[in-house]
């Protein structure tokens, strides 16, 4: 089927993009309160990333499905460390994705890639993007490779489980004013004796949408990880 892109009016003419696909799979634009409810209820995280920016809800015909919501990284000055040169506001994150397991095969790639196309109109001013796969959930970034991003290494990232909840390291260590401003960290701070370890791998995943990014490009792309004993490909 044709893909279209449907153009909403502002105020002041200026039209803005707002969904992209066809009547059978299309990626529309939805508010981020709605967005955030499927996160919490369906991501393994459970938890949703404050400062996404585009929330992008999946579509089978008029039947919502998932969603993906982009926004800066942890530390969005960052940037320059991957692509030389990156200013914040340059590159985005997929904080994160979730897709109904009820939505045909091969659904998170043509998610993903109908998201960019996208994300390439509405914000025409980022150079490149970038997501993890994480080893938590069994993913080894499947869907990205599908979608040619380039693999470019992974680190491990420790999390602390407690009382059926997980916590990234950040909120074991967090001091000062954050402690109370990041959700959780009190109280798992003052339970770590009762708190389980873990360390998982994550999968770093770069799409260049310039040509001027994939030259600036300072780490070197890496074969694409497989499974191994430990690992279940998704």
């Amino acid at each position: 089927m044709k893909k279209y892109t449907i153009q909403q009016q502002t105020l002041f003419g200026h039209a803005t993009p707002t969904a992209y696909g066809d009547e059978e799979f299309s990626i529309r634009d939805i508010p981020r309160d709605k967005a955030n409810a499927m996160i919490i209820e369906n991501h393994y995280s459970g938890k949703v990333y404050n400062l996404s920016e585009h929330h992008h809800g999946v579509y089978i015909g008029d039947v919502l499905v998932g969603c993906l919501q982009w926004g800066p990284g942890m530390n969005p000055a960052s940037g320059g460390s991957v692509v030389k040169g990156t200013e914040p506001g340059e590159w985005l994150e997929l904080n994160r994705m979730w897709l109904s397991d009820d939505a045909p095969r091969n659904s998170e790639s043509r998610a993903v890639a109908y998201s960019v196309k996208l994300l390439r109109k509405q914000r025409p001013a980022v150079q490149w993007l970038q997501s993890f796969a994480d080893e938590r959930c069994g993913c080894l970034g499947v869907v990205y490779q599908a979608c040619s991003f380039l693999f470019l290494g992974e680190h491990t990232s420790i999390f602390w489980e407690l009382d059926g909840e997980w916590y990234h390291n950040i909120a074991a260590t967090v001091r000062g004013e954050e402690l109370n401003k990041r959700k959780g960290a009190a109280f798992l701070q003052a339970n770590m004796d009762r708190a389980i370890k873990h360390e998982f791998r994550q999968f770093r995943y770069w799409r260049g949408l310039t040509n001027t990014a994939r030259r600036n490009l300072l780490l070197a792309p890496r074969e694409y990880p497989k499974p191994n004993t430990r690992d279940k490909a998704r």
